[in-house]
Formats: structure tokens, sequence, C-alpha cells
């Protein structure tokens, strides 16, 4: 398939006042044009730093970010942003939140009545178009999370970028999510970069999983294909010989990790289908 993203040599510094702290060392990754990519290793590995880098917020001290063949160095509308705070604005509603990215990408290009329709479709497309007059307070943090998702693929983003976006929610409403996701981007056809600390939710979502080694100077240290087919029913991997295989592989790669930065001795994993994130591993790897 096309590339549609690539990670080129990308390498980043930043200055501390002990010297020079290197988070990446050599990054090269090519993204398929639709294909759902997540990123996961340890706390403090570099992967909201790769994110931060596609998405133009911070630019790499050397290599750089190419998006159909294009070079890119700053934030831009073709790729959307997804956070793990919804980072809605409290003081407008829900339709507000969404017309704000809305009229800042088409102003000038759509009527106004094309733009009330346009938000109106991004926030059907989140199951939120009835909660369109409620303010951020006034809903939860799973409708909250649907908001910035609706606000992100409103820009008609080429490239959704998303950073633990269903971290700071309840196992329902992830699993919600995470359904919701997989729908709208078969729906799309929109690629997809994501940061995750979730082994169940990189497995369930992605058709590959980047797995970087523990930093600093953090390099990509394995590549999974995830070669289940879609659409995928979470109760049916559930009784998946390759979904346990592929989530055993990422376990074994975080925990040997975990070993080769710490001398202390740990059991290994256990193979529980029942747990879920990073539980298989030590307290002190899955808290980061």
């Amino acid at each position: 398939m096309k590339t549609h993203l690539e990670l080129s040599d990308v390498c980043m510094d930043f200055p501390t006042p002990k010297g020079t702290f290197n988070a990446l060392h050599h990054i090269n990754l090519k993204v398929a044009q639709g294909e759902f990519l997540s990123l996961i290793g340890h706390s403090g590995c570099g992967k909201s730093t790769v994110l931060n880098i596609v998405a133009g917020l911070l630019k790499a001290t050397q290599g750089g970010i190419i998006v159909n063949g294009h070079e890119v160095n700053s934030p831009g509308p073709d790729r959307g942003m997804v956070f793990q705070n919804h980072s809605l604005l409290p003081w407008l509603t829900v339709y507000g939140n969404v017309a704000l990215a809305v009229r800042q990408v088409f102003g000038g290009k759509k009527t106004r009545a094309e733009q009330r329709e346009w938000i109106e479709h991004n926030l059907e497309l989140v199951n939120m178009a009835h909660a369109m007059d409620k303010r951020p307070h006034e809903i939860s943090g799973g409708m909250k999370q649907r908001v910035g998702i609706a606000r992100a693929l409103s820009m008609q983003p080429q490239i959704l970028l998303m950073d633990e976006p269903f971290g700071a929610l309840d196992a329902l409403t992830r699993a919600q999510l995470q359904d919701s996701l997989m729908e709208i981007q078969a729906r799309l056809g929109t690629t997809v970069l994501m940061v995750t600390h979730d082994v169940d939710e990189a497995v369930l979502l992605s058709d590959r999983v980047v797995m970087l080694n523990v930093g600093p100077g953090a390099t990509i240290g394995k590549v999974l294909d995830v070669d289940l087919p879609r659409p995928r029913e979470r109760l049916a991997l559930a009784e998946s010989a390759d979904y346990h295989h592929c989530r055993a592989e990422i376990l074994h790669f975080l925990y040997a990790g975990h070993s080769a930065s710490t001398a202390e001795p740990a059991p290994a994993p256990a193979a529980g289908a029942g747990e879920s994130r990073l539980h298989l591993l030590p307290k002190k790897v899955a808290n980061g």
C-alpha cells in the first residue's frame, strides 16, 4: 500500500540543566494510507514525543516527518489531534467546541448552513448530536472524549493522532469508545497513529503495534503485525489463539525491557485472558 506518513531518521534532544537529554534516537517508520498503528512502551520512552513531532507541535532535532511526500514542520488541519484530556472550552457548548475547529478550517470555504450541517454530521458520527447544546460540565468524561474526537474529525484530517485518548475512562466507557473508534475508522478510512499503555487496546484496534525501547535514546525495538480479521469483536477475540499470541508478544517485549533497565528480579508474566492493560507486568512497570 502507498506510504501516507513517514518518520525519517527522527531524533529529539531536549536541553536540561545537566546537559542535553536524547529522548529519541533515529526513529524510522512508514505508515500506510488507512492503517491503524499504535505506539506502546514504558512511561518516558518518548511515545508522546513522537506524536507531538508528527503533529508539528515539536520540531525534531534531526530528521523529519513526511506526509504524502511532503515534509511538514508545523501543525496543520491534515493532522487532527485527540488528547487524553478532552481539552474542551468550558464556556462553549458541545456544538460550539466543534464549531471552533470547523470555522478555523472551513471559514470562507463553506457557507454557514454547510458548516452547521458538517458540525452536526460529525457529532452524529460519535453519537453526540443529542447533547449539542450542553456544556462540558453537563456531560460525562466519555461524552467529552467523543466531542474531542468529533472536533478532530471535523477538520477532515488525513491522519488522526491520539494520545492515550481513553486512558482516564472507566473500563466500560473505554470499551464503548474503542468500538466506536473502530466503526468510525472503518467508515472513513482515516490513518490513525495512537499512543497507548493498554496492551489489549493496542491488539484490538491496531493493524500494527510499534514497541519503543526504554529511553534515553529510545528507538523502535519491535514492530508487530496484528493479523486479525476485521471487523473485530472483543468477545470473539477472547477465544482467539492469534489474539493471545499478539498480546503475549507485546507483554514479553515490555517485560524484557523492564528487566534490562533495572537489575531487580521479577517473576515472569502470567497469561491471564481476563486481565488488561499492563496488569500482567510487575506493579512498578504497569504504573510507569
